[in-house]
């Protein structure tokens, strides 16, 4: 068992509803049946899945969730954005019943924000779940160990499935499983998106574009859909945990791009399946966009478990002068640059003389560590 840096116990209270979103698969369920089995409070577990529940809960009666509650101290409701007016829902049984606890988690929250935000608003704490991160796996490895399978979650992602798995094709089969079956699965029930196609074939070119700037208009006429659809789909792909952006930090609108986004995934594995490209890393052209979205995926989940609260951009200007990663954090600005093999860069000129308050760090194979598992910084 991998210990999950996030903590159900310190997060719960009476009168308010925890929501736990996450992907599927990244260990939503695991983490709290866990919790379950180590808590006093007597509980009742449903799941979205279940239609039965799914009937009674929708119907938002006084009767309906007094049944539902009854006499238990916590509920938990597993996939909780299947459940039509789930948010009335959750909001009547907070009402009612101010003493109890309870759980919701959903694998996206396209669906299940827009089904509590307004009716929960006051009443609910949120967290996120997502792939195994290197700040988890550091609490029961050494640094040595996760350096020496470096490689590993490079090519294979950190899915707690694939991670358990030990054999090089088996790790392959599980997150292939799990981009096909339970990822562009789930997103496309969550819209009700009839271009399957389509989808699949943005995020392929997602993937091929993990590190670069992505225009919107290119995936438009790449794709034959209207830029609207396309930003529908990007903003769908976000709320559902696959991807997540950058956007461009610009305090000189003259000289630096300002109205691009990068796209990165959550987890490499997926990315990987989706251009079915499992080579190892002796083997890639792409190791530098690889390991770019490998620290910057790391970075963004250390810093939500600790609750380190930060802006992410990157930064680049019309002479092509670039940064990976800018981060703002308490007013300060701390700008970083991405090489697998250390090469002693400096920072160009135009960031130095721009922004000279603002830090700039290389962070190569043999310093990352601290850099994605510090919880300090």
């Amino acid at each position: 068992m991998i210990h999950r840096y996030l903590s159900i116990q310190d997060n719960l209270n009476p009168g308010k509803v925890l929501i736990i979103y996450g992907a599927r698969q990244v260990g939503k369920t695991t983490l709290v049946k866990k919790f379950l089995s180590e808590t006093p409070l007597k509980y009742r577990y449903d799941t979205g899945d279940n239609f039965q529940v799914a009937e009674q809960l929708s119907q938002c009666t006084y009767q309906s969730t007094k049944d539902h509650v009854a006499h238990y101290e916590l509920i938990v409701i597993d996939e909780a954005q299947k459940i039509p007016n789930i948010g009335n829902a959750l909001k009547l049984m907070v009402d009612m019943n101010p003493e109890v606890c309870i759980i919701a988690t959903g694998s996206s929250s396209f669906d299940l924000a827009h089904m509590t935000d307004e009716s929960l608003t006051g009443r609910k704490k949120v967290l996120h779940l997502y792939p195994i991160s290197q700040l988890e796996l550091s609490q029961k490895y050494a640094p040595s160990e996760l350096k020496n399978t470096l490689e590993n979650y490079l090519i294979y992602g950190a899915y707690p499935e694939v991670v358990m798995e030990e054999v090089r094709q088996q790790k392959i089969e599980q997150i292939r499983e799990i981009t096909y079956s339970y990822l562009i699965k789930d997103i496309l029930e969550f819209d009700r998106i009839r271009n399957s196609d389509k989808i699949y074939k943005l995020l392929q070119l997602l993937a091929f574009q993990i590190g670069s700037e992505v225009s919107a208009n290119e995936l438009s006429r790449s794709l034959g859909l209207d830029v609207k659809t396309i930003q529908r789909y990007l903003d769908l792909l976000e709320k559902s945990y696959v991807v997540f952006s950058l956007s461009a930090y610009s305090g000189n609108p003259r000289k630096e791009i300002s109205k691009s986004s990068k796209y990165y995934f959550y987890d490499l594995g997926i990315r990987n399946a989706l251009i079915n490209n499992f080579n190892l890393l002796n083997q890639r052209n792409d190791i530098g966009a690889v390991w770019e979205n490998f620290l910057i995926s790391e970075r963004i989940k250390k810093d939500a478990y600790v609750k380190n609260y930060k802006n992410y951009y990157f930064w680049r200007t019309y002479t092509q002068k670039e940064l990976d990663l800018v981060e703002e954090y308490e007013g300060n600005i701390f700008g970083y640059e991405f090489k697998f093999t250390p090469q002693q860069t400096f920072p160009p000129q135009i960031w130095t003389d721009s922004y000279p308050e603002a830090s700039y760090t290389e962070i190569h194979k043999e310093n990352y560590m601290d850099f994605i598992t510090n919880t300090r910084e």
